[in-house]
């Protein structure tokens, strides 16, 4: 299975690729798309779909998996990246890719085994996982590698399967 893992972003958007086969990794390519500021909204947004849909084209996953948004205090921040969300949501519907979202607490619990992981912690292990030599930078990148990661061990639970079917996202 390929896996597209996206963490996303409205200056930088991690993404990674990475092949799951039996109970082993391998990592594919990985990187970020990034915008610069000060440039307008629109085009930062134009910029993600358009290199969205290149990196599908390229990659050609069987699924995406992303993060699922979480923001407490800074609503304009949370405005613009569920913006930048939402762009790349549309290129992976456009390219006919299933979308499967995870929470920040998924992600640590299933590269780490525990919830209230630190974030080095999550890093750390993806790269052993992944058997990198380092931890990818940006951060946003390594946090792509590991929602791919928490694909793989979501994805075939009994429970998802029953979700799924229903039409249900878990």
């Amino acid at each position: 299975m390929i896996i597209l893992g996206i963490d996303p972003g409205y200056a930088i958007v991690g993404w990674g690729v990475i092949e799951y086969k039996g109970a082993s990794y391998r990592p594919i390519a990985f990187g970020a798309i990034t915008t610069e500021a000060h440039t307008d909204p629109n085009l930062r947004l134009e910029q993600i779909y358009d290199d969205m849909v290149e990196l599908l084209e390229k990659s050609k996953p069987d699924v995406m998996a992303v993060e699922k948004l979480y923001f407490n205090t800074n609503t304009t921040t949370a405005i613009m990246v569920a913006q930048a969300r939402g762009v790349i949501l549309l290129a992976a519907q456009k390219a006919g890719v299933r979308v499967y979202e995870y929470t920040p607490l998924q992600v640590k619990s299933a590269v780490t085994g525990y919830g209230n992981a630190q974030k080095a912690q999550v890093m750390e292990m993806t790269r052993r996982l992944l058997h990198l030599k380092e931890v990818p930078k940006p951060d946003d990148t390594a946090d792509a590698l590991a929602i791919a990661i928490t694909h793989t061990q979501a994805a075939g639970t009994d429970l998802r399967e029953y979700l799924m079917k229903r039409g249900i996202q878990p």
